[in-house]
């Protein structure tokens, strides 16, 4: 069974460590992808006794920490730019390593102007970007993870692309629960089993949403037997945990049922 949790963009973008840890165990939350530039300040310009610190915390607290979130990038038309992102996610990776976080997301975000070929070019550009962060990574025990993000990037099957042109092991995908994972028929079965074998994290959106088939996405989940974070990704409140107490009833009212019946 998937695990829930929230990541810090942007219901909790102001909380700080101890308010993250604190909170979320009171609320039953079991885990948390720290989103770059928030207020808990965990950024690679942490030194070696303040990661340290950092990873005793997590490692005190029953909350675990899901993941680092990023918004490294690699579909530039620009290759200083490419570049940059990945040096950039290669120090995030070993922030990563450093307080125990099992992953880092990164991202594509959409395609340059250009002709018609310039998609699949994009897409083999993002891969092999990820191939050298994924491999890079790998030497750290941390995954990479590719979010389902950005115009056109964000089309299932580009992301099943871009893996394939990744061509890693260690580089996994991060769902997104975006409208575009919708068939015409409004079911995400087809999508969904192009990149199954590669989910690694999950975000969720608001659940009020009724076009969103979230109960297929988790009786989908629980097929695969996927047993990792589903994430709440969702607008920030002037009562964050009161939010995040009905976000917490209504991921539980979506859980699938058994199928067993129990043994009188």
């Amino acid at each position: 069974m998937s695990r829930l949790g929230t990541i810090t963009y942007n219901i909790a973008k102001d909380w700080d460590l101890d308010r993250i840890l604190k909170s979320l165990e009171k609320l039953g939350y079991e885990g948390v992808e720290l989103r770059t530039s928030h207020a808990h300040k965990i950024e690679v310009n942490l030194n070696k006794a303040e990661r340290e610190a950092v990873r005793k915390r997590f490692e005190d607290s029953p909350v675990e920490i899901a993941g680092l979130g990023s918004a490294f990038e690699y579909q530039s038309d620009d290759p200083s730019v490419v570049k940059k992102n990945i040096e950039g996610t290669k120090e995030y990776v070993r922030l990563a390593h450093d307080i125990g976080a099992p992953g880092v997301k990164v991202r594509p975000n959409g395609i340059p102007k250009g002709p018609g070929l310039i998609v699949e070019k994009t897409l083999e550009q993002i891969g092999k970007a990820l191939h050298q962060v994924g491999e890079d990574a790998e030497n750290f025990g941390v995954e990479i993870r590719l979010e389902v993000h950005g115009a056109v990037t964000a089309e299932l099957p580009n992301i099943a692309k871009i893996i394939r042109y990744a061509d890693h092991p260690n580089v996994y995908v991060c769902w997104n629960s975006n409208p575009t994972d919708l068939q015409p028929d409004g079911t995400i079965q087809r999508n969904f089993a192009l990149v199954a074998n590669k989910i690694r994290e999950v975000h969720l959106h608001d659940l009020t949403d009724e076009k969103y088939p979230w109960r297929e996405l988790f009786r989908l989940l629980k097929a695969i037997k996927y047993n990792g974070f589903t994430l709440a990704e969702i607008p920030e409140s002037p009562d964050p945990e009161r939010v995040l107490t009905y976000f917490k009833a209504l991921w539980q009212a979506y859980q699938p049922v058994s199928s067993t019946t129990p043994k009188p």
